[in-house]
């Protein structure tokens, strides 16, 4: 994974280790539980240097820093807690929670027994580096630690359903951490828009890799660090091997390149494909595909014209409409159903 394919506040695990390995002491804070409104979901993260530093979030404001003061105390004794708080509708703003409700935070110091262990926190960081779906079980009553691969739990298991879900939470006594790898985005045309798209869908957490045999269109000058791909698209998708936590967007207008590549993105389990183009672009699009035996029911997984209809006309605006579809299809299906 190279430096800037995801975002630093994906990395939390191993922003500890580094800080671990530095001398300076780290806690990892998880989110249990919420009640009522809360800005974080269950399983978000937060690290703690013994020097105070931190990267990521718990809660949207001041529940951070009772977090961090419980941390550096648990640094101190070396022994993990439960933070639990609580507020009326009110006073929700002043610790972060945006309409009232609850928030349960465990506190793990980095070390030794009953804290989490550095070779456990290694073995994550590992896990997570070879982007294998993983889970970090800690029971809550004895304070054992567990780590389990995603491809060892049984199919019809509680850790499983989770894993499959991406949904931390409890499993009995368990607190089940779900590490599954990045969500991934495949973008095929080095053109404008996929310069904003790029980085912004890093910023959401994507691995995102640009697609385009076209080497004056897909070069380093014009995508500073991106991973690229001068491969013809049909092959490059296929080295890809995208799964159901990857979306692929074609952007070229381009038959010869981005006609090859919807085929191929077709074959896969990809949650979402999108592809650029007016109305009467993809209808045109879409009598090509069929000419070579597309299907409907394949040709229906098409997003076109491309991006949720806000309106858009900038190609940064058109970068933002993309997410917002792509967000919207992971999340809550597809909306067109």
């Amino acid at each position: 994974m190279s430096p800037m394919s995801v975002s630093r506040n994906d990395q939390i695990p191993e922003t500890a280790l580094e800080w671990l390995h530095a001398g300076r002491g780290a806690a990892l804070a998880t989110v249990l539980d919420t009640w009522g409104s809360a800005p974080r979901p269950v399983g978000s993260q937060l690290a703690i240097s013994g020097k105070g530093e931190i990267e990521g979030s718990v809660s949207g404001g001041c529940v951070e820093g009772a977090v961090v003061s419980e941390a550096l105390e648990a640094l101190q004794d070396g022994r993990p807690r439960i933070l639990e708080f609580g507020v009326a509708d009110e006073d929700a703003f002043a610790v972060g929670l945006a309409c009232g409700g609850r928030i349960k935070v465990l506190v793990e110091p980095v070390g030794d027994s009953p804290g989490l262990t550095s070779a456990d926190l290694a073995s994550l960081v590992d896990a997570r580096r070879s982007k294998e779906a993983v889970a970090m079980l800690v029971n809550i009553e004895n304070w054992e630690r567990k780590i389990v691969s995603g491809g060892a739990v049984a199919e019809k298991s509680a850790v499983g359903d989770r894993i499959r879900a991406d949904s931390s939470g409890f499993a009995d006594e368990w607190f089940v951490g779900i590490h599954n790898p990045p969500l991934r985005l495949i973008v095929v045309g080095a053109v404008h828009i996929a310069q904003v798209l790029l980085p912004m869908a890093r910023l959401a957490g994507y691995d995102a890799v640009l697609i385009d045999p076209r080497e004056a269109f897909g070069s380093e000058s014009r995508f500073p660090g991106e991973r690229i791909s001068h491969t013809w698209p049909d092959e490059a998708i296929s080295e890809e091997r995208p799964d159901s936590r990857t979306a692929v967007v074609t952007l070229t207008h381009d038959p010869k390149i981005d006609d090859p590549a919807i085929r191929a993105a077709l074959r896969s389990d990809a949650f979402y494909l999108g592809c650029l183009g007016s109305t009467r672009t993809h209808a045109k699009r879409l009598e090509r595909l069929r000419t070579v035996g597309v299907s409907e029911p394949d040709l229906s997984r098409l997003h076109a014209p491309i991006g949720a209809d806000i309106g858009a006309r900038s190609p940064a605006e058109i970068a933002i409409a993309i997410m917002a579809e792509i967000t919207e299809r992971l999340r809550k299906g597809d909306a067109r159903a």
